[in-house]
């Protein structure tokens, strides 16, 4: 899958050309931040996870790390994070441009708290170098999100 993938399935909102493609990598959090000037916390990551024969995505604020009593405690199972292949199999999308849009039903979308503190995020849109950004409840409704879930803490937080 690829930016016109999602780009096209955007389309459903009219927000297909509020799509951004930039010229350099925006493929992880501190890349996507200094290439739009916003804090590390704005950019949505989508950390994708095995769960049985599919997968589950947890949509975080860039500035927060899985808390893996917390996501055990929520889900019923460790978090085992998927590795390149199996990212790609199961969302369609290479890892830096893993995005929570128009997945395969094989992958159940949360969102984690940690967004709700900011006006808007910035989540990836299929490739290393696009974005879009979004409030939190227009994520909510395009992601198809299964819903809120408080699994990750701050960064440098025990």
């Amino acid at each position: 899958m690829s930016t016109e993938k999602v780009k096209q399935y955007l389309a459903k909102w009219q927000r297909d050309q509020d799509v951004v493609e930039l010229a350099v990598s925006t493929a992880t959090v501190n890349l996507a931040a200094e290439a739009l000037g916003v804090i590390p916390g704005r950019i949505a990551k989508s950390i994708t996870f095995y769960k049985a024969d599919s997968g589950l995505m947890v949509v975080a604020a860039g500035d927060t790390r899985i808390d893996n009593k917390k996501f055990k405690k929520c889900f019923g199972f460790s978090p085992k994070m998927l590795s390149m292949d199996e990212a790609r199999r199961l969302t369609g999308f290479e890892v830096g441009g893993i995005c929570p849009f128009d997945l395969p039903d094989t992958c159940e979308v949360y969102l984690d708290e940690s967004l709700k503190r900011f006006e808007s995020i910035f989540p990836a849109c299929g490739s290393s170098s696009s974005m879009i950004e979004l409030t939190v409840s227009e994520l909510e409704e395009y992601s198809r999100s299964r819903g809120w879930v408080d699994v990750c803490r701050q960064s440098g937080q025990n």
